[in-house]
């Protein structure tokens, strides 16, 4: 598998390419080439699987490709010598412990892993310099890299902290080592050190001189193991009776473990939707909110590792999303509605009113129940402001409910995986009664121009519209 940077000004690179180097050329942060989806079978005996079980299958994933499947395991074997457990708090609300690692930080995880695969690419290697890590942190970041690349043969690590700015542990933590851990306290914020950090990597002089790699989220073997304990949660639920759908709140700083998240619902992973939870550093709340994204100086607070004003994952998460704000809106939110009906009703004019279309091409669709066969070239998707998402489907005038369910539930698992499992609570609105011509009725009915009391044949696609609020999200 290959590896691509954000900015896409650079050529595609290998994972071990990507895991040394850490970031592209062009100053963006890779992404594989692809994301798997994980077969049906997988999820449904899910709940039998342990924790390394499950990381070994999600690992091959992303890993498989370039390295050999005893390695990976040895690598998974040894990144878990500890538990991840879910605990249930209350009704309906669990906690996922990742506090049982060395470091007690959930980043335990990541670290651990991303210096056994990088002591494996780096292994029998005849080169002089030895490969530096650099990392900054705003508090457990530094603890669990410099435990997980401790005393690592070839490896020296360098972390960057604000000074007076982590607690008294966590400074104990990576600055009483020694050995190949260097520790160097910088005045200013987290943002200032993560600066230095990406500064280094953009002075071609000093990667001349040095081999240089970092152990934040921005190195793609430090955020993507961070998916299996997303899985193995879904498990622990899934193995102590628990049926409803899932919404998982993640504490969000630089937004590693929240991408890992997205990319575990994009494998298939049935979460329902996920909830950022931001302190007063809230950049990614005011970007899903206004559509500005200003990144700030970080803000002091008492949950000092989620001090970041501008996180690096943030450039993940828009590629993700083929940088489009009302699609990752949408995503996040988890609502959908369908109208279906005979092409030429109007329903796209109505809705490329509002929103500009993402096309799906689904290629040929079967109908397995007798009644012949349909074909078309895409579903749209149309994101609105609010978070709702509105599906077009054209031309499916002879399907039921049911069956239209079942044919975008094949569709989009492939087309467009986050918005599958909203599907099993979508309000579909039959408009199979309109004929044309409609568009122009439709977009003056949106505009407000006309009464729908006159135009009775509309009625029921302008009802539609006006319980979703349409035109409310209307784009300048």
């Amino acid at each position: 598998m290959k590896y691509y940077s954000t900015n896409r000004r650079t050529p595609e690179v290998s994972l071990r390419e990507a895991v040394v180097a850490s970031m592209a050329p062009d100053n963006g942060l890779y992404m594989p080439e692809r994301i798997e989806r994980l077969p049906d079978a997988f999820f449904d005996g899910i709940a039998r699987l342990d924790l390394h079980r499950i990381a070994c299958r999600v690992a091959d994933a992303f890993f498989g490709e370039e390295i050999e499947p005893e390695t990976l395991r040895r690598i998974v074997r040894d990144t878990f010598c500890f538990d991840i457990p879910v605990v249930r708090v209350d009704d309906g609300i669990w906690a996922l412990e990742l506090f049982h690692g060395p470091t007690m930080a959930f980043k335990d995880v990541g670290a651990r892993f991303m210096a056994r695969i990088l002591s494996h690419f780096i292994e029998g290697r005849d080169d002089e310099h030895p490969v530096t890590v650099l990392v900054a942190t705003s508090g457990d970041t530094g603890g669990a890299v410099a435990n997980g690349f401790l005393g690592v043969e070839g490896i020296d690590v360098v972390v960057l902290y604000p000074k007076g700015r982590v607690s008294d542990i966590q400074e104990k933590q990576f600055t009483t080592l020694g050995r190949n851990v260097t520790a160097l306290e910088i005045e200013g914020t987290f943002d200032d050190c993560q600066r230095l950090v990406k500064s280094a990597f953009a002075d071609t002089e000093l990667k001349r001189r040095m081999r240089l790699t970092s152990a934040n989220s921005i190195n793609v073997a430090r955020f993507l193991p961070q998916t299996f304990y997303f899985f193995h949660a879904y498990a622990q639920l899934r193995a102590q009776g628990v049926t409803s759908p899932i919404v998982v709140s993640v504490p969000s700083g630089n937004f590693g473990n929240l991408t890992a998240g997205l990319f575990a619902r994009r494998m298939g992973l049935p979460v329902d939707r996920f909830i950022a939870a931001n302190n007063a550093n809230d950049t990614f709340y005011e970007y899903l909110r206004t559509g500005s994204y200003r990144p700030r100086p970080s803000v002091p607070t008492l949950a000092n590792a989620m001090d970041v004003g501008d996180p690096n994952n943030f450039a993940r998460i828009l590629d993700l999303y083929g940088r489009s704000l009302d699609a990752l809106r949408a995503a996040l939110a988890g609502k959908l509605s369908c109208l279906t009906g005979n092409s030429g009703v109007g329903k796209s004019s109505l809705l490329n009113c509002v929103s500009p279309g993402l096309q799906l091409p689904v290629g040929e669709v079967s109908e397995k129940l007798g009644r012949g066969r349909h074909t078309t070239r895409h579903v749209e998707l149309f994101p609105l402001a609010d978070g709702t998402c509105v599906i077009d489907t054209p031309g499916f005038s002879s399907f039921d409910t049911e069956q239209m369910e079942l044919i975008l539930k094949e569709n989009l698992q492939y087309a467009f995986p986050d918005f599958a499992p909203y599907l099993g609570r979508c309000r579909y609105h039959d408009c199979s009664h309109l004929s044309e011509p409609g568009c122009a009725v439709l977009e003056a009915l949106a505009a407000g121009e006309l009464e729908p009391t006159r135009h009775t044949s509309y009625a029921r696609l302008y009802e539609a519209a006006k319980e979703i609020r349409l035109w409310e999200h209307k784009q300048p």
